[in-house]
């Protein structure tokens, strides 16, 4: 038999004694097991067992692949690797190539059945270790991200990607993706910039760019939020001390300034977290790049500082307390949403508003010419609307009750008590099958094949139940929003006239999707939140013809 034996010393003293002990008392160890026919030996001192980067662990992995010996030895485990997700990948790389492992302090032996148990241990330590890969490679982009690399992904309008090749301290051949100027779309950035700062805010600039019929690659309109994350990008700025000191004035921390040079652009990483969800600029992290921005940093600050001023006196759509649909109100034609807009006063003292479409206002209704809504007329309808669905309680409720008769899960709750209680048990033999392996040798090579197979049930066990928890919340969380909006809708009827107007747009907003206008044929199609479910589809359309005193029309 071939043994091949593996040591490690992680400071380098010569020859050191401990790898010679390691190897000495491999060799006895085995001597007294098998009749060794040759030793194999492989000594690596002065590595880490943090990583496999170790050149004679690579050629005892290249041995193994060509058979090279028939058992691999080592004085302890982490000998081998102090990574138990590495380790994992080594015996199944050594089992696939019929070599067995043997490791004397421990006495783990895979030639043994008790060793062969151990393994199946020593996958659940591996299988804790997968499960906090995600965080760690989140920690280590955010790490390398500060060197000012760019991570991949799409890159911002005005650059392209490309990857290039470099030798590192070890002379390595590594590659990175930097990114470049793209001249074609950066004077398209550039021209953005220059418009904003003539013009002075976004919405006029977004105007502009409709009415010069200038779109985004996708054929699209470019949006406010487009546009406000192009002038808000600092990849752009060929950054200065002073764009440095604006960011972290804002709460984000630069890495790399030794590399400002007035040429450089910044990146910005950790913008959300890992549920998607928007971090706070303290949670931003930003580092001067790799890449040469091409906006002069005063240019860069002037639009910064004059977004900063907008943003403080900046309507927000949807924020009109008069405006009932404000905020879910939408352009039949186009789909833009439809803006608030206010008349001359009348002599009893009210202000008439109406609903525009956002995009006709600001094409000059060059891209839509859908009428004007009258305000209070199609607010009074929706209500209308509302209530007259609300006296449907018959239907009402028997759609309630039919969705809650399909979502009703009785057998699921019994289902997902069987298979937990049936993993429990399983998870009892194995314990009890591991047990049973340390008192008999001889019943091992049974026993183990058994231990394998309930592992595999396990597995399918948790797929199962992992399915129908996820199944079982959906279809629960479905049932309690169904019956929200439909009592919703029941009790409108009795509520909606006592309401201030901000209690009853927040109370429309309960029940009501969108709201669909269509000033040419005067039609409203209102889509309910429980649309998916199909709640009186019969009820969704209403009908009524524009005033002529529309304005705009």
């Amino acid at each position: 038999m071939k043994i091949g034996i593996y040591s490690r010393k992680s400071k380098f003293t010569g020859k050191g004694e401990s790898i010679d002990n390691q190897i000495e008392m491999c060799k006895e160890y085995m001597n007294k097991l098998y009749k060794v026919e040759k030793f194999i030996i492989y000594e690596d001192e002065g590595f880490s067992g943090g990583n496999t980067d170790r050149p004679r662990f690579q050629q005892m992995l290249k041995d193994a692949k060509n058979k090279e010996f028939d058992v691999l030895v080592c004085y302890r485990l982490d000998r081998v690797s102090r990574n138990i997700a590495d380790f994992s990948t080594l015996m199944e790389e050594l089992q696939s190539h019929g070599i067995s492992f043997v490791s004397i302090r421990e006495q783990f032996d895979t030639t043994t059945p008790m060793g062969r148990a151990m393994m199946y241990i020593a996958s659940v330590f591996a299988q804790l270790e997968r499960e906090t890969i995600e965080e760690r490679v989140r920690d280590n982009m955010l790490e390398l991200a500060k060197t000012g690399r760019w991570l991949g992904g799409v890159p911002p309008l005005g650059f392209k990607s490309k990857r290039q090749t470099y030798l590192d301290e070890k002379f390595k051949e590594r590659s990175l993706v930097t990114l470049f100027p793209n001249s074609e779309e950066s004077s398209k950035v550039e021209f953005i910039y220059d418009k904003y700062i003539e013009l002075g805010s976004i919405h006029q600039l977004r105007k502009y760019l409709i009415q010069k019929n200038k779109r985004t690659a996708n054929g699209k309109y470019y949006s406010s939020r487009v546009l406000s994350d192009i002038l808000r990008n600092p990849a752009y700025v060929t950054a200065n001390e002073s764009v440095v000191r604006y960011l972290e004035n804002k709460g984000i921390e630069v890495a790399g300034k030794d590399r400002i040079n007035n040429k450089r652009g910044i990146l910005i990483y950790n913008k959300k977290d890992k549920r998607g969800l928007k971090n706070g600029l303290e949670e931003w992290v930003g580092a001067v790049a790799k890449h040469n921005g091409y906006i002069g940093s005063e240019k860069w600050l002037e639009v910064q500082y004059r977004l900063d001023k907008n943003s403080m006196t900046l309507p927000r759509t949807g924020t009109s307390e008069v405006a009932l649909l404000s905020g879910i109100l939408r352009c039949a034609k186009c789909d833009a949403s439809m803006n608030v807009t206010y008349g001359s006063k009348r002599k009893d003292g009210t202000i008439p508003h109406y609903y525009v479409c956002n995009i006709k206002t600001i094409s000059g209704q060059a891209k839509c010419q859908n009428p004007n809504a009258n305000g209070v007329d199609i607010d009074n309808t929706v209500i209308d609307k509302i209530i007259e669905l609300s006296t449907s309680k018959e239907t009402l409720l028997n759609e309630l009750e039919a969705l809650q008769r399909e979502n009703k899960q009785p057998d699921k709750v019994n289902i997902l008590d069987e298979l937990k209680n049936k993993k429990r048990q399983l998870l009892s033999e194995i314990n009890n099958l591991v047990n049973e392996v340390s008192k008999s040798a001889v019943a091992a090579k049974y026993i183990l094949p058994q231990i394998e197979i309930k592992d595999q049930e396990v597995k399918k066990l948790d797929a199962e139940i992992d399915r129908l928890e996820k199944e079982y919340e959906e279809k629960k969380e479905e049932t309690e929003g169904f019956n929200l909006v439909v009592n919703n809708i029941l009790n409108f009827s009795n509520v909606i006239d006592g309401l201030s107007n901000r209690e009853k747009k927040t109370f429309l907003q309960t029940i009501i999707d969108k709201v669909y206008w269509d000033g040419d044929t005067g039609e409203v199609a209102i889509s309910l939140l429980t649309d998916k479910k199909k709640l009186s589809p019969n009820s969704n359309l209403s009908q009524f013809h524009p005033a002529s005193s529309w304005p705009g029309n």
